[in-house]
Order: structure tokens, then C-alpha cells, then sequence
């Protein structure tokens, strides 16, 4: 079938949608399917790609993309890109990947616009969260990480203990974590963390855990990416996601625990479903409780075992094939 794929961020720009909306196209591509990706991200592309992409197009070129389409998908809805399905009929399929809200969970009248156009569309959540958020009933399609990138190494030690990965920003919790860690040096448990990533908050928390005395136990590694990434990931036990933010999803979870870790991560919005049994949760902002559920990893006996047992049948419903096969039934069915 011949698929547009309307991503608003793209490669050269790094984060989750542009991996998901990247795998995905490359999947498909790779099941014998056309793709044609559609994106406002100006940039070169990657040479092994085998779809095309289509950057900023002009109205016209737009609509010529909708015509040669069997199925138009938006990976998070887009006015920019939505208004040809009102000239030309064609299976609209939206997967959600965050919520249709402001930050501050306030809307203007673009979010109230795209919740209206929801119901001309068939509609896809990354989790139960967002699902929930949504004024129409929508199915569930978690989800997939890079398997291909993230993977256990048996042949690193894995004699590091926490580690965080992601942006050094304030939605990202960093600080709490490095708050937690200070709680638990003050009763008697001393764990080592390494912070990957990257951005504005990186010196304040350098002070931070100065300020704290923890700055000895805590490691930046800056920003880490494939290979070197996922060998960083398997030298730790635990991974701690501890966003203020409701995470709609979390696919950083999926990435540690294909590499061998535990995971800890905070209990708003959908990233208790990419943790699965895999880990524990606390309150998003708790320090304390975060201190609370480490300690717990930590110190209990073959809760570490417990929590890792579950984690070849959790990865096997996030794997690219997986998640990639889901869509083209999704797909298959409106066509038919």
C-alpha cells in the first residue's frame, strides 16, 4: 500500500517522535510498502533511507501527496498538513503521541480544533493516558524502541547503579533525583549516578549536588547516542525517570530495560505502560517517595531478579516489527 506519513518533527531533529516516525517509515519500507514522509523539519536526510522525504511542501505538492496515498498517517496531528483530507477522501489514521494541550494543560484554539476533527479520523493512542485524555474512543498501540540499537551486552559489567538519561531540563526531574540521592546517602545507602544528556539545567545541578554533597557519587556523561549509548545503559542496574511532567509514554524506559536494567520511573500519564513489571513507580515531584522506591531496589533481595524477569515478554510487544505489523493491520482493515 502507499502510505503518507505526516510527521511534524523530523530527522535532523532528535527525540521521540522523530525515532518513532523514523522506525516506522523504515519498517514499512522494509515490508515491501511505499512511504513518503511529510515534514515541516528542513535538513538533509540519511543515505539508507528508502522512503522519500518531502520537506515544508507547498500546497500543491501536498495534495498531490494526499491523491497518491492509500493511507494518510499522522503521527500526532497537524493542521498544517490535515486540511487536503477535506478535498480529498482518503483513511485517516491520527496515532496520539502526546496530549492535545498546552503545557500547563491550558488549550488554545488550534488543540480545540484538532479535538474537533478527531472524529473524521481513526484514532491511535501510545497509552491508556492518552487514550483517556481523548474526547473520542481510540485503540491502543504503545509504543516501539530501537532493537536494533538497545540491546543487553554480556560482555559489560554491569557495575554501575543509576543512571538517568534525557534532557537537562526542569520537566525532566533531575533535580529530584539528585534530591533522592541525598536522602539516601543521609540514611546509610551511598549510590553512584550517571546523568546522560544534555541541556540548560546541566550547571545548576552540577551546584545542586555540590550544595547537597553528593557531587562525588554523581557522573556527567553528556550526551550519548547509539552504540555508546546503549554500552553506557548495560554498565547500570537501575534506570530513574523521574519527570514532574505527565510523560505521555517514555520509550527512554523500553531503552533501559532492553539493556539489562531495573527501572523506577514516575506514575502520571502513560509511563507506567512503557514500565510495565519492570519496575517501580512513585509520585511525580516526590522526592522523598523516590528516595523510598530506589532504597527499595537497592536494598531488597531479588527484587532487582524479580523486576528483570518480566522484561523479554514486556519488550516483545514494543519490538519496531511489532508495533510497525500493528499499524499495517489497522491500516488493512479501513482499506478493506
Amino acid at each position: 500500500m502507499k502510505i503518507v506519513l505526516s510527521s511534524h518533527a523530523f530527522y535532523p531533529n532528535l527525540g521521540g517522535l522523530e525515532s518513532v516516525s523514523e522506525g516506522l517509515a523504515a519498517e514499512w519500507m522494509r515490508l515491501g510498502h511505499e512511504v513518503r514522509v511529510v515534514t515541516q523539519t528542513p535538513g538533509a536526510d540519511k543515505p539508507e533511507w528508502k522512503f522519500e522525504v518531502v520537506r515544508q511542501p507547498c500546497a500543491g505538492e501536498l495534495m498531490k501527496l494526499v491523491r497518491w496515498s492509500d493511507i494518510f498517517f499522522h503521527n500526532n496531528i497537524s493542521l498544517q498538513t490535515a486540511w487536503p483530507l477535506l478535498f480529498v477522501r482518503r483513511p485517516w489514521v491520527i496515532a496520539h503521541q502526546t496530549w492535545i494541550a498546552r503545557l500547563d494543560g491550558s488549550m488554545n484554539w488550534q488543540d480545540h480544533l484538532k479535538r474537533r476533527l478527531l472524529r473524521w479520523a481513526t484514532n491511535v493512542s501510545i497509552s491508556r493516558a492518552v487514550a483517556a485524555s481523548l474526547p473520542v474512543d481510540s485503540s491502543i498501540i504503545a509504543n516501539p524502541y530501537r532493537d536494533d540499537f538497545f540491546r543487553q551486552m554480556p560482555e559489560v559489567a554491569r557495575d554501575k547503579t543509576l543512571v538517568f538519561l534525557g534532557r537537562l531540563v526542569s520537566d525532566k526531574g533531575a533535580d529530584l533525583l539528585i534530591e533522592a540521592l541525598k536522602l539516601l546517602k543521609t540514611g546509610g545507602v551511598i549510590a553512584g549516578l550517571t546523568i546522560i544528556g544534555s541541556g540548560p539545567e546541566e550547571e545548576r545541578l552540577k551546584a545542586m549536588a555540590q550544595t547537597l554533597g553528593v557531587d562525588r557519587q554523581i557522573y556527567f556523561a553528556g550526551p550519548r547516542s547509539g552504540d555508546a549509548l546503549a554500552r553506557l545503559l548495560n554498565e547500570h542496574r537501575l534506570l530513574v525517570v523521574p519527570s514532574r511532567w505527565a510523560e505521555p509514554f517514555g520509550i527512554v524506559a523500553l531503552e533501559g530495560i532492553a539493556c539489562g536494567c531495573a527501572v523506577v520511573g514516575s506514575e502520571a500519564g502513560g509511563l507506567a505502560d512503557a514500565i510495565g513489571a519492570c519496575g517501580l513507580t512513585f509520585p511525580n515531584g516526590n522526592a522523598p517517595a523516590l528516595a523510598a522506591a530506589l532504597r527499595e531496589v537497592l536494598t531488597r533481595e531479588g527484587l532487582f531478579d524479580q523486576l528483570r524477569s518480566g522484561a523479554p515478554e514486556h519488550l516483545a510487544r514494543h519490538t519496531s516489527g511489532g508495533v510497525a505489523s500493528a499499524y499495517l493491520k489497522l491500516f488493512q482493515r479501513l482499506l478493506a
